[in-house]
């Protein structure tokens, strides 16, 4: 089947039902990613967070931006800024935190990291293995920690200035050592 259009300049021009078809799913193919993307940054990173078997309080209440979870799992979460939190011990965030997100877990994790005898420790992985045990792993390199998933009910206020202050430079705030 031959479909045929006037262009201005008066010359017919012939195009075949199969380049239409192939044009068509081209434009959907390219459209797609752009629509999966805002239907991910219209829900609330702690929905997604239940509907994958975790707590939705493992991420602020307030400064987070957006994210993006790719076909892949890759979980980025963008915050506002680098920020401080408490659940038992206090974590900082970074202003992007990365994980692959599967379900109960976030393995690979970067960007988050928990104070443990007042060293930052990274967060390697958070895992619910059996969310009726009522517990929640962190992995943080030297030991897992499991933790009371109640802790992680609600999401906590991160509080940009507690963090900054720390892992900032002392040089970078303005001061210097004087000699």
């Amino acid at each position: 089947m031959l479909f045929l259009f006037q262009s201005p300049f008066a010359s017919t021009i012939h195009i075949s039902l199969h380049t239409t078809m192939i044009y068509t799913l081209l434009l959907h193919l390219l459209l797609f990613p752009l629509v999966s993307t805002a239907t991910a940054s219209t829900s609330s990173i702690h929905d997604l967070l239940i509907s994958r078997g975790l707590p939705a309080g493992l991420f602020p209440k307030n400064g987070v931006k957006s994210y993006e979870l790719g076909e892949d799992g890759l979980l980025q979460v963008y915050l506002d800024w680098p920020c401080v939190a408490k659940f038992e011990n206090r974590v900082f965030f970074e202003s992007v935190v990365r994980a692959n997100l599967s379900y109960g877990g976030l393995i690979g994790v970067e960007g988050l990291s928990q104070e443990e005898l007042f060293l930052w420790l990274p967060v390697k992985d958070i895992i619910v293995k059996d969310p009726s045990s009522g517990l929640i792993l962190f992995d943080i390199g030297v030991a897992h920690k499991q933790m009371s998933l109640s802790l992680f009910e609600d999401p906590p206020i991160c509080n940009p200035q507690g963090g900054l202050q720390e892992k900032i430079p002392r040089k970078e705030l303005g001061f210097e050592f004087q000699r």
